[in-house]
């Protein structure tokens, strides 16, 4: 039987959302003058409750307006490097950390599922001690330069479910031969939650927390 922790990052291992925390670091070490642009950042995620963009397209539009339309591979490299140092430093909840590592000794293979980026995904992951990660990816140009926009699916809602079953297949595992644990603080991983053996609703937002006692799924608040 193969065991898997899987875990959304954030707002369930992070204090916070990351991707805003990714643009502004980028700006700022790359072109500070785009911090002024913030505000419209803002006012284009608006657009997303209110039905005008999706979440990938947000992301896409977001990322343009803050690190602009590329970003060179090495220096890509560097910003991730120094962003996932500072994540880890002062992000990561205390009790996330616990029981990742309870889970890492009780033998599960630690996998990280998350809707933002997995270039700064993984480096955030490395050093939580995640075997995996699974997550949206960018697009790159022939030279590996980091373009602005979404490669593929957004790995979020429905599509988490099925860039994680693509992942079991890759790997070899056979669902019927594994057993899953998945952690999540909002309800658009609902999907994840449903399938998994032991799903976990961790400082569930309102309509998870709903959600989760309608289900009789274990609540869990950290931090």
């Amino acid at each position: 039987m193969v065991r898997l922790a899987i875990y959304d990052m954030d707002k369930t291992v992070t204090r916070e959302a990351t991707w805003t925390r990714f643009l502004i670091a980028g700006a700022r070490r790359h072109a500070p003058w785009r911090l002024a642009l913030l505000p419209v950042a803002g006012v284009m995620a608006l657009g997303h409750p209110l039905r005008l963009v999706d979440r990938a397209r947000l992301k896409g539009l977001t990322q343009r307006l803050m690190l602009g339309r590329r970003i060179p591979a090495g220096a890509m490299r560097e910003l991730v490097a120094a962003f996932a140092e500072t994540i880890e430093r002062d992000q990561v909840m205390a009790q996330a950390r616990d029981r990742i590592a309870a889970d890492r000794d009780a033998g599960f293979r630690l996998v990280l599922a998350t809707a933002s980026y997995r270039f700064y995904a993984e480096a955030i992951a490395a050093r939580l001690g995640f075997d995996a990660v699974i997550g949206t990816e960018v697009r790159r140009d022939a030279a590996g330069d980091v373009l602005s926009g979404v490669a593929g699916d957004n790995c979020y809602g429905p599509a988490k479910r099925r860039m994680v079953a693509a992942w079991l297949d890759a790997q070899g595992i056979d669902r019927a031969g594994a057993h899953i644990r998945f952690y999540s603080d909002h309800v658009s991983d609902a999907p994840m939650l449903e399938a998994a053996d032991e799903p976990f609703a961790v400082n569930p937002h309102p309509p998870l927390r709903r959600l989760a006692a309608a289900r009789g799924w274990p609540v869990l608040d950290w931090d």
